[in-house]
């Protein structure tokens, strides 16, 4: 070939590799949310931004101009792959006003989760990987613009150009679309529309706070509980999918017979209902608050005003009532001022709970654990008061490996007897190569923590306390699939039948399985619900 072919032969292939480079760059982030190359083949601005550019003339301005394209292209992939990271893990598209904050919280969960050197490798792989393409998108994009001499290459910007901004107006004008798509608009829009919500969620959250009670008058504050403990806890990623999807319930809902016999057959009494939560597969948080303040935290935003201001709680109501009020957060290892201005007499995080046992992946202690410590260190505690508990289950967190049984309780002590799971199961790199076998082990994680709770509540729950357990979330889209159900099921074990009726009266049924054709309340509906129904003549006499 002399250099006259291998120079037109350049002249095609540079910007037909540059388009290949920048049309899979911004598509990237669709192909890997759909699981495969598609529905979106082609990426209209990749046409519209390597036309104009052919169309310059080389340079030095044009040449910078490619180079800042070249920046903004890489930003907007590596945008559009965190909304899709947030699409998959939280079922909800990426809010870059609130969830910066959060890169600190992936990263402790790739650590936890694969290990810290798999995860470093992971994430300086990424940054070598991004730079990479970088200085590949840049070349080819700076070589774009040439001289306006060359008829034929400019013929052949324009009508790429050109197509391409025909095209635009057509998909514009038919968003649902396949083959080609606007991913970069599509991406930019939505983030500019969260944008402008975000700054109006002051004005509406404020105007919700205001038109919420906050708190309740003192005079029979909570008195129908007749002074019984009461122990609020939230399963770890336990949703509704655990009892219908057919890949779970085989294996959970058996569990939760087992557990409605073994609590009968000891003279406890069980009502089941639902409420929907505000976040799915993680940012447990929000439900958790949610429930506690009356409020609907949907949001980071909404979490921080609330926690900004002197907003009361449930958890200000049984102080107010006359209990002493704890929290036990195995998973908090980090300083959690948020749990002091919630105002609990105390908190247990991870450093403050004599664990002697291994951790197991992400999980700084299996369930059984936390139940133990629960009993014998806090429920036994010299305070004559009576308790109210928020305790934190994380058994069932991913990666859910490994999958423990329930031992003997005697046996439990210092959690020295968990010492042969620390390195049992698979290994989560090796698992979640699998998503079949990830979503068995998600199964099995929760039927471990039904099956905690049930031995739990037939060896120490008595007269004297009110069991409510609760899903945070529900899992993330990898297990539920594409749904926008939130809800998660409610458990409440009583030894007295009466303190249940206040909770059938709601929609509760008697037994482990809520109401399928309920409509389900929101958790923010609980507080004022809670507080209102036991705050009249004790339905059971105090003890």
């Amino acid at each position: 070939m002399d250099s006259r072919g291998f120079v037109e032969k350049t002249r095609v292939l540079g910007p037909l590799a540059t388009l290949v480079l920048a049309n899979s760059l911004l598509l990237a982030p669709v192909w890997v949310l759909s699981g495969r190359p598609g529905p979106h083949l082609v990426a209209l601005e990749a046409g519209v931004v390597v036309g104009a550019l052919m169309l310059l003339p080389d340079r030095r301005w044009s040449r910078v101009l490619a180079r800042v394209t070249a920046a903004l292209l890489v930003a907007v992939a590596l945008l559009g792959l965190a909304d899709t990271t947030s699409r998959m893990s939280l079922a909800r598209p990426l809010n870059l006003y609130l969830d910066v904050r959060l890169v600190s919280a992936v990263g402790n969960l790739l650590g936890g989760t694969l290990g810290t050197t798999l995860a470093v490798v992971l994430l300086v792989g990424a940054v070598l990987a991004t730079v990479g393409v970088t200085v590949a998108l840049t070349r080819l994009l700076a070589s774009l613009p040439a001289d306006p001499g060359h008829r034929r290459r400019t013929l052949w910007a324009a009508a790429l150009l050109f197509t391409s901004l025909i095209a635009v107006l057509l998909r514009w004008g038919n968003p649902a679309g396949v083959v080609v798509g606007l991913p970069a608009v599509r991406l930019l829009h939505e983030q500019s529309v969260q944008l402008v919500l975000m700054l109006q969620e002051r004005e509406r959250f404020a105007a919700e706070m205001a038109a919420s009670p906050a708190s309740y008058p003192a005079d029979g504050l909570l008195a129908g509980l007749g002074g019984r403990d009461v122990i609020m806890a939230f399963i770890e990623s336990y949703g509704m999918s655990a009892l219908d999807d057919p890949r779970y319930a085989a294996t959970v809902r058996p569990r939760l017979d087992q557990m409605g016999e073994e609590l009968t057959a000891d003279g406890l009494h069980m009502a089941t209902g639902a409420l929907v939560a505000p976040s799915q597969g993680g940012m447990s948080w929000l439900g958790h608050v949610s429930l506690l303040s009356g409020l609907w935290l949907e949001n980071q935003l909404r979490y921080d005003l609330l926690l900004a201001g002197d907003r009361r709680t449930l958890v200000d109501d049984f102080e107010a009532a006359g209990y002493r009020t704890v929290a036990l957060m195995p998973a908090i290892t980090l300083a959690w001022p948020e749990g002091e201005r919630l105002g609990y007499d105390r908190i247990y995080a991870r450093e403050d709970i004599d664990y002697a046992g291994p951790a197991l992946n992400w999980v700084t202690m299996p369930d059984q654990f936390t139940w133990s410590f629960l009993e014998h260190t806090i429920r036994r505690d010299d305070d004559t008061r009576p308790l109210f508990a928020e305790v934190a289950l994380i058994s069932s967190h991913a990666p859910w490996t490994p999958i423990l049984p329930v031992l003997d309780w005697d046996s439990i002590g210092d959690g020295a007897v968990f010492e042969p799971w620390r390195e049992a199961g698979e290994r989560p790199d090796e698992l979640w190569r699998d998503t079949e076998r990830v979503r068995e082990h998600y199964a099995l994680a929760i039927g471990y923590a039904v099956d905690a709770i049930a031995s739990y509540a037939t060896r120490y729950l008595n007269d004297r306390a009110v069991l409510i357990v609760l899903g945070d979330h529900q899992a993330a889209p990898l297990i539920t699939g594409d749904t926008d159900n939130r809800t998660v099921p409610v458990h409440v074990v009583v030894a007295e039948p009466e303190l249940l009726e206040p909770f059938l009266a709601w929609g509760f049924l008697e037994g482990p399985f809520p109401d399928a054709s309920a409509v389900a309340p929101r958790m923010d509906a609980f507080r004022d619900w809670f507080v209102t129904e036991f705050s009249t003549a004790p339905a059971v006499a105090e003890r």
